[in-house]
């Protein structure tokens, strides 16, 4: 296993990250939501990967393969980890691709380390720009709704995590958006999550205000959201990103649920590998032909 160290507890103890890195091209690092690994990215890796492109995945601390500590599960640390990881790797011109909770690393990374080896970034269904209700952010979520996850959390982890999933992919009685074997997946990357970072992960991308991280984003910027999403509302997340960052190109999925990295696979990755590419020469004019998918389609010179 790859492991990178790029911090440590507050008992001195070693914080490692596992990563995976492969392809070679542009660096691409990818920064996965709650409560699930890297893992989520495979159909986003692949067409990456195919289309030219070095693809860096990694866990959170508490996630995945990475050290579990029972500290440092706020968005300073967390973008810090982020750092270590970049200046570790020595990765130059990096594209960072944010989704849900990783939005938010995203949006800390570049006001606290001021877009440092960063030239592009995407935040997909991302928690941006605050997502708690306040009597200065009347357009969010209400605390209720968070306190009811952590109390979830606390009573049975792993129904609550059962019942999260359906949700997160807009499964209903009606809608079969993804198969059983997609949901047990990740039902089982949730579920080897540390418990500690699980709970206090939800405090974290709940009350933390990002409006003035938001405003530090000067860099190309791809924003999508899906237009029916259950877990991260759009109209309390992406609708107000996009107007913080008026130069952003800002893509709504009509129908899409949180997990649109599943259900709109396809279309996800032609956007993000268009946007990747845009101004960089030989892939400037890459376009997905009609019965073609971004899984598979090798870049055009």
């Amino acid at each position: 296993m790859s492991m990178i160290k790029v911090n440590q507890s507050s008992n001195g103890q070693p914080v490692e990250l596992f990563y995976q890195d492969i392809g070679a091209g542009s660096p691409v690092v990818l920064i996965h939501g709650w409560p699930v690994s890297h893992a989520m990215w495979e159909y986003q890796m692949l067409a990456l990967v195919n289309n030219g492109y070095r693809v860096i995945a990694y866990d959170r601390r508490g996630f995945g393969h990475s050290s579990k500590p029972s500290d440092g599960y706020d968005y300073d640390t967390l973008a810090d980890d982020l750092k270590g990881l970049l200046d570790g790797l020595d990765l130059e011109n990096v594209s960072l691709v944010g989704f849900s909770m990783g939005g938010g690393e995203v949006a800390r990374y570049m006001n606290r380390h001021r877009a440092e080896r960063v030239s592009k970034v995407a935040l997909i269904s991302a928690v941006t720009p605050f997502m708690l209700k306040t009597s200065n952010n009347p357009d969010g979520v209400d605390q209720k709704v968070f306190s009811e996850m952590q109390q979830g959390l606390q009573e049975d982890r792993f129904d609550f995590l059962s019942s999260f999933g359906k949700d997160f992919f807009g499964v209903t009685l009606i809608n079969n958006a993804v198969s059983a074997a997609t949901l047990n997946w990740a039902q089982n990357l949730a579920a080897a999550a540390s418990p500690i970072a699980t709970l206090k992960c939800v405090e974290a991308f709940s009350h933390t205000d990002f409006r003035k991280d938001l405003l530090a984003i000067q860099v190309p910027t791809l924003i999508i959201h899906g237009d029916d999403d259950k877990t991260v509302p759009i109209a309390a997340s992406g609708d107000r990103t996009a107007e913080l960052l008026s130069h952003a190109d800002y893509k709504v999925y009509e129908g899409a649920p949180h997990g649109l990295f599943i259900t709109h696979k396809d279309l996800l990755n032609r956007d993000l590998v268009e946007f990747l590419n845009a101004g960089q020469g030989q892939y400037a004019n890459w376009r997905l032909q009609p019965g073609e998918s971004a899984l598979t389609q090798q870049p055009r010179h």
